[in-house]
Order: C-alpha cells, then sequence, then structure tokens
C-alpha cells in the first residue's frame, strides 16, 4: 500500500504543478483554456466557469441507448450573478496520476488541427508569449524542488559532520555489520596506522576495495581487534566511474539552526546540484561509461517512492524534489511531444518568420511521440529486468 500512495501522491503533485504552470501562465496573456484536469481520464467530477456561476457534473456509468455508458448522472449549478464566466471546465479525473491542460488553438500531442487564430487562441500570441507558456511548467518543476529543498534545510537545519572516527550508523548487509562493528565504536587503528579522524577513516578505506584490512575498535574503553574484507562502491567523477573501498559505516552528523538566508541557499545549491547530476549521468552515457540498462523508468520510481516513504517524510519529500528537477529537465529537452519540443518548433518558426505548415507540425509531433513511446518502453523494459534480478 505505501508503494501505491506514494507513487500517486509523487506523480500526481508533481505533473499537477507541472500543468498549473501552463494554466496560469496561458492566462496570464489572454489565452482561453478550455480545460485544466487534475488525474487523467475519465473525468469524475467537473466544475466549469460558466456567467453568473459554476456548474457541477458528476460522472459514472449511465444506461442510454440500451448500453452502459459515462456520462453525467448529476449536475447542479452553483449560481453567482454578475460573474462573469471563463468557460474553462476544471476536472477532477478517475485517474489520480497526473493532468493535463487543454488551451485552445494549439496544436499539440491530441493532434488537434481546429485553429481559428481568434485573439484568445495559443497561435495568435507572439514568439515570447508562446515561448512563456510553453516553458511555465518547466519553471514550477524547478520553483517546486527549489521550495522542497529549502525548507528541508530549514527544517533540519545546517548539517555539520564530526570529524571523530566513531561510528554512529550501520548501513545493512555490509562488513562493518557483518564483523559485529556497533553504534559508538570508535576506530583508532587500521592495519596499525593510527586513525585520527573519520578523514584519515575514509580516505585509508576508500583506497582499498575488495582488501582484506584489519581494524582496531575501541569499546567501552576496551581495544577489539577485527579482521573484514572491504566491499566497494561506485562512485560517478567527471571522467568516469571510480571504484572506492567501503565497510558500511556512517558517522555523527549534527544539525545547527539555520537562517532562511542559510536555508535558500541551500535550497538554491541542491537544487542546481540535482541538475549537474543529470547532465554528469547523460556524459556518462555518451562516453560509454553508464549505458541505458542503469536507467530506470515509473516502476523504479514506484518503487523508491515507497522506500522513501517508509524512511519518513524528509526522505519522501527529498525524492520528491529529485524526481521534480529531473522532471523539468526532461520536459525542456528539445524532443517533439515534450515541452522544449514545442519550443524548438516556435524557434524555427521565429527565425523563419513563419508558421511550419499543418502537415509538418503533426509530422514532427508523431515522429516524437514515437521516440517517447520507444523510450518508455526501454526503460519500463529495465524496470522489469531487475525485478527477475
Amino acid at each position: 500500500m505505501t508503494i501505491i500512495w506514494a507513487t500517486i501522491l509523487i506523480l500526481g503533485v508533481l505533473i499537477t504543478i507541472h500543468e498549473f504552470g501552463h494554466f496560469i501562465a496561458a492566462r496570464s496573456v489572454g489565452i482561453r483554456v478550455e480545460r485544466f484536469s487534475i488525474g487523467i481520464p475519465p473525468r469524475f467530477v467537473s466544475l466549469t466557469s460558466v456567467d453568473d456561476g459554476w456548474l457541477i457534473h458528476i460522472f459514472f456509468y449511465k444506461r442510454s441507448d440500451g448500453r452502459l455508458k459515462w456520462q453525467p448522472v448529476f449536475e447542479k449549478m452553483i449560481s453567482k450573478p454578475g460573474r462573469i464566466g471563463s468557460s474553462t471546465e476544471f476536472v477532477f479525473a478517475l485517474i489520480p496520476l497526473g493532468g493535463y491542460v487543454k488551451m485552445a488553438g494549439i496544436i499539440d500531442e491530441s493532434m488537434d488541427t481546429e485553429i481559428n487564430y481568434e485573439e484568445d487562441e495559443f497561435m495568435s500570441k507572439p514568439l515570447w508569449a508562446k515561448l512563456w507558456v510553453m516553458s511555465a511548467g518547466v519553471i514550477m518543476n524547478t520553483i517546486l524542488a527549489f521550495a522542497i529543498f529549502t525548507a528541508v534545510g530549514y527544517y533540519q537545519g545546517m548539517p555539520e559532520v564530526s570529524d571523530k572516527p566513531i561510528v554512529a550508523e550501520l548501513q545493512a548487509d555490509m562488513p562493518a555489520q557483518a564483523a559485529g562493528i556497533q553504534p559508538g565504536d570508535q576506530i583508532i587503528s587500521i592495519d596499525g596506522n593510527p586513525i585520527k579522524t573519520w578523514k584519515d577513516l575514509t580516505t585509508t578505506i576508500h583506497a582499498q576495495p575488495n582488501t582484506d584490512i584489519s581494524l582496531t575498535v575501541l569499546r567501552e574503553n576496551v581495544q577489539i581487534k577485527m579482521e573484514i574484507t572491504t566491499s566497494f562502491m561506485p562512485v560517478p567523477r567527471e571522467t568516469g566511474i571510480d571504484t572506492l573501498g567501503a565497510i558500511g559505516i556512517i558517522p555523527e552528523v549534527l544539525y545547527r539552526e539555520m537562517t532562511l538566508g542559510e536555508a535558500f541557499n541551500i535550497g538554491w545549491l541542491r537544487t542546481v546540484g540535482s541538475f549537474g547530476m543529470i547532465i554528469m549521468s547523460l556524459k556518462m552515457l555518451g562516453s560509454g561509461a553508464a549505458s541505458m540498462s542503469d536507467f530506470g523508468g515509473p516502476i523504479m520510481i514506484a518503487q523508491l517512492a515507497g522506500q522513501t516513504a517508509e524512511a519518513g517524510w524528509i526522505p519522501f519529500l527529498t525524492f520528491m524534489a529529485l524526481i521534480s528537477v529531473n522532471l523539468a529537465f526532461i520536459n525542456i529537452l528539445p524532443i517533439p511531444g515534450l515541452d522544449g519540443g514545442h519550443i524548438m518548433i516556435h524557434l524555427i518558426e521565429g527565425i523563419l518568420r513563419r508558421p511550419l505548415s499543418m502537415k509538418a507540425r503533426i509530422m514532427i509531433q508523431q515522429i516524437g511521440m514515437i521516440f517517447l513511446l520507444m523510450l518508455m518502453v526501454t526503460v519500463v523494459f529495465n524496470d522489469i529486468s531487475r525485478l527477475f534480478n
């Protein structure tokens, strides 16, 4: 159950925030929004902005022409005399994963070609307005990530890692736990060499992956000698993957109260750092240091959402911020079908000083959708492969 609600919450919030960005940007430049849906079809409850009030509909199966159809089963008008409606239909859909915004006069993945170039349609707006509307979802996801990182940082406080070589926590199924090291133990020597600080400790262990080492541990003023075979952990570098030694120990981390200025700085650094991690991953993919099999899709997101939710709200919110950054980065890529693809098309039209033909635009959208479907099949295949391996 944790996996289900955590996945629905993360994807629902992130995609809805993304689409809300498009919605408010469209409204800000006078584009008519026909529908703003939280969730994906079929519709369950709709609230339509009309003159003199709001029109509410509830949808469910109802027999019509001798068969069951999904259609309105309840209708009510909430009267508010003098109110000028926008005709926008606000929808709570049945499947609580994501959402979408349908703007008037836009050629998107729905392949809607009914464009009259009226004043309140997307295609009638100047280039700067189109770019603003298309980039607003990415901006909202980035702002959300920044807000979460900032709030989590302010709540936790400024982390300061203790430099004492004292074990605070153990990682499960790692050599230190198997050897009997306990939280509170102080490591005073490795292979006879004295250890004074945590930096001494990590420097020595990192240099010896998959190696037999001898530790001397101080526990309640009693020295205990242990023999351990180190494990390893891959660490991404700009030049590729580096393999470091590891035994699965964690230092003590102390938190002090931070100011709002420090919290904003932490939020900014973590947001920028998250984008940097994605760029580094793509560089590794291009250099051959990583492969497509390393990438995950919705199943991996669901698994990690469940694991972080069980670990607590701080890990869960941090994971949500990371996925928000990933969603922003992916959507800004110049791939047809994504926001970046729409931006690329409008920039090309701006350079040519004329719109592309309807046939050309639809063909570009179709090519983009085929690419995205192939990418989705690849990452889902990777996810399923991991489940059986």
